[in-house]
Formats: structure tokens, C-alpha cells, sequence
């Protein structure tokens, strides 16, 4: 049953709406908003009918006032859930989400004192960034505040929780399948992971890793709607998913922290040239930490210590060498007939801005000087 708030008795003519996508699920109602009744609380309970997000959904923007418009999408995109607005004034909801391989992306705002009622989450955790205003989240017995661009919130999967949103806040709201996580917390410390991480409810983002997850969720964003971004690359995709996992593993405080940070053994020199090989043999494909600690058999840690000590520099920081060798390569035999960016990508480098300073370090000259020489032969 939906009641009223005050304040709102435009009806449809005074609501500007952009529906989502009608052949991803029909999910967002055509009919007329409700007409609130003077001083009642305006509520929508969910539809426990599905628990799990619709993967047929494409990336699409919607902005209305419309509460069940707002209710019912985000319902579809995440969990059922009940939502309830506090203020007495109507939505100015605000929403965009994508997808990339594993993770859903959203970004939105209610623009009211909206607050959310949601279950289990069951097979995902839930990450909210607040870019702006402030929340307040609470789950068995915990409770978190956030500000914008201060705080964020780790929600467990195993818990119904509450959010409570000001009008004016904003959030990156990111599900993450639990075996995706947790499989890459297991990579990182060289053996599985049982049952769901005990994340911390809230964590600070203004740490160095706090500041790092934020630009990792942004800049795999904007990959994602970039026409031509490196995320359109397999390849690239799964290393800024594994990056951001990466990221999110170092900026919450969870039940594995402790071991996650404690100092280890360097990996012994056989398992260091394991990787090397690897290197060596396959730059272009996906050499993220998680995935050459785990052909090292070592923990993420263990792999730095022990290759820093073998060569002197950092297992990633051998990978960028070897690629930017075989971009030169290619640079000079190829000579104009096949474009920078394109061989650049096909080598692993995904910020372009990044890899071009790489390559001036490297060999003192940028990759178009590269090209100028070869031409000239």
C-alpha cells in the first residue's frame, strides 16, 4: 500500500522522467505517480518474488520524482527492498549504473530524506563511496555516519541493514558477488577463504588506500562509458576488476587485515624466476599481483618482499618493463601502420596518459618520437 507525503500534487505533467530501457525488463511503471496525502509517511515494500539482480539490464540513466519509478529500479538493479521518505517533499531521484564483467556501478541520489530497508543481500557485498552529503547506515547492531568524500560503508551480505539518506547526498553504490571477493582475498594470502569476510561497517576514505579505492571505482566508470575505452579489452577489464578488489581489500578493515599487512617470508628464488618466465613469455596477458603470487605459490606480500630482494624492483614494476620493451619493439617494425594507442593496449598499458610517461622514462623519447625515427628509418 502506498501512502502520501505532503507538498506533491503535480501528478505526471510536473515529473521529468527518462525511462530505463523497456526491452531490459520492462522494470520502471507507466502509471501515475501517487498524489500524497498531507502529512503521512510515503513507503513502498518489496517484492520478494526475486532476490537477485536482473542480468539482463543495460547501462541506462533515470531522473524523476516519481517514488515508485524510483523504488522499483533500483529494486530490479540490486535487492527488493522498502523504501521510505521521511521529509514531506518529493524525490529528486537521481540514478546511473553499468556493468562491467563482475561488478555493478551505480551512482545516484534521492534528493530527499530518503531511507532504504533492505534484506540479505545473500550472494553480494555492498559498497557505498558518499561523494556528497551524509548517511546512515546500520546493520546487526552496527552503525555507521558518512560524509561526503569521508566516509564509505562495507555492507555484509548476511545481515538486513538500513540507510538513511540526507537530500543532498550522493553515492557510488558497487555490488560485489562474494565469490569474486573472496577468491581474490584468497589469491592475495595464498590460500582459501571460508564463508563471508567480516568487513569493518564503515571505513575512512581519506586514507592513502581509502583514496585509492575511490579512484579505482572511478576510473574503471569511466572506462566502462568511454567510447573506446580499454575496458571494451577483455584483457584490460579483468585487471581494473582486479585492481579495484585489490584496492577494496586494502582500504576496509575486514577479518583478514591483519594477516593481509603482517610481514612475511620472501618468496624463494625458484618460485621468483617462475614468475619472471611468465613475464617474459606472456606480457600481454592478465599479470595482475593476485594472479603471478598465485603462480609464485605465495602470498601477494611474500611475492613484493622476496622479488624486490631478487631484482631490485617490484613484480609489476618488471611487468610495465617487459611490456614497454615489446611496445618499442612493435613501434619501430610496424612504423606508423598500426596506431600507438592500439599497440599500447594490446600490451596491457590501460591509461594511456600513464603509459606515455612510462615510455619517456624508459627510453627518453615518447612512443610518436619512436615512430618519427623508425619513418626515417
Amino acid at each position: 500500500m502506498i501512502t502520501g507525503l505532503s507538498g506533491d500534487t503535480q501528478g505526471r505533467s510536473g515529473v521529468e522522467s527518462k525511462h530505463v530501457q523497456r526491452d531490459a525488463g520492462d522494470l520502471l511503471r507507466s502509471s501515475e505517480p501517487a498524489i500524497p496525502a498531507p502529512g503521512r509517511l510515503l513507503s513502498r515494500t518489496p517484492d520478494r518474488s526475486s532476490r537477485q539482480p536482473d542480468p539482463q539490464l543495460r547501462p541506462d540513466t533515470l531522473r524523476t520524482r516519481d517514488f515508485d519509478e524510483a523504488h522499483d529500479v533500483i529494486a530490479s538493479v540490486y535487492v527488493p527492498h522498502e523504501l521510505k521518505s521521511h521529509d514531506g517533499k518529493p524525490l529528486d531521484f537521481k540514478f546511473h549504473f553499468l556493468r562491467s564483467q563482475q561488478l555493478l556501478i551505480g551512482h545516484l541520489g534521492y534528493g530527499a530524506d530518503a531511507e532504504l530497508l533492505v534484506p540479505q543481500m545473500l550472494q553480494n557485498y555492498h559498497l557505498n563511496l558518499t561523494m556528497q552529503g551524509r548517511s546512515r547506515v546500520t546493520q546487526a547492531g552496527r552503525r555507521a555516519v558518512t560524509t561526503g568524500m569521508c566516509q564509505g560503508v562495507m555492507v555484509r551480505p548476511f545481515d538486513d541493514f538500513t540507510v538513511r539518506w540526507s537530500p543532498d547526498a550522493l553515492q557510488y553504490a558497487v555490488l560485489l558477488p562474494s565469490k569474486a571477493v573472496e577468491e581474490h582475498l584468497g589469491v592475495l594470502l595464498n590460500r582459501p577463504v571460508e564463508g563471508p569476510i567480516d568487513f569493518s561497517l564503515g571505513f575512512d576514505m581519506t586514507t592513502g588506500a581509502g583514496q585509492g579505492l575511490v579512484s579505482a571505482i572511478r576510473f574503471l566508470r569511466s572506462e566502462l562509458v568511454r567510447p573506446g575505452g580499454v575496458a571494451e579489452f577483455p584483457l584490460a577489464l579483468r585487471q581494473l576488476e582486479s585492481f579495484v578488489l585489490t584496492q577494496l581489500l586494502l582500504a576496509v578493515p575486514h577479518s583478514y587485515s591483519d594477516e593481509l599487512c603482517t610481514p612475511t617470508k620472501p618468496a624463494q628464488r625458484n618460485r621468483i624466476k617462475d614468475v619472471i618466465d611468465l613475464v617474459d613469455s606472456q606480457p600481454e596477458s592478465d599479470l595482475s599481483l593476485a594472479r603471478l603470487a598465485g603462480v609464485a605459490g605465495v602470498s601477494a606480500k611474500s611475492l613484493q618482499v622476496g622479488f624486490r630482494e631478487a631484482t631490485g624492483i617490484t613484480p609489476m614494476a618488471y611487468v610495465r618493463k617487459v611490456r614497454l620493451e615489446r611496445v618499442r619493439n612493435e613501434l619501430m617494425a610496424l612504423a606508423g601502420r598500426r596506431s600507438i594507442t592500439d599497440i599500447a593496449t594490446h600490451w596491457g598499458f590501460l591509461h594511456l596518459g600513464r603509459f606515455s610517461s612510462y615510455y619517456r622514462q624508459q627510453y627518453g623519447e615518447t612512443p610518436t618520437e619512436t615512430v618519427r625515427k623508425a619513418l626515417r628509418g
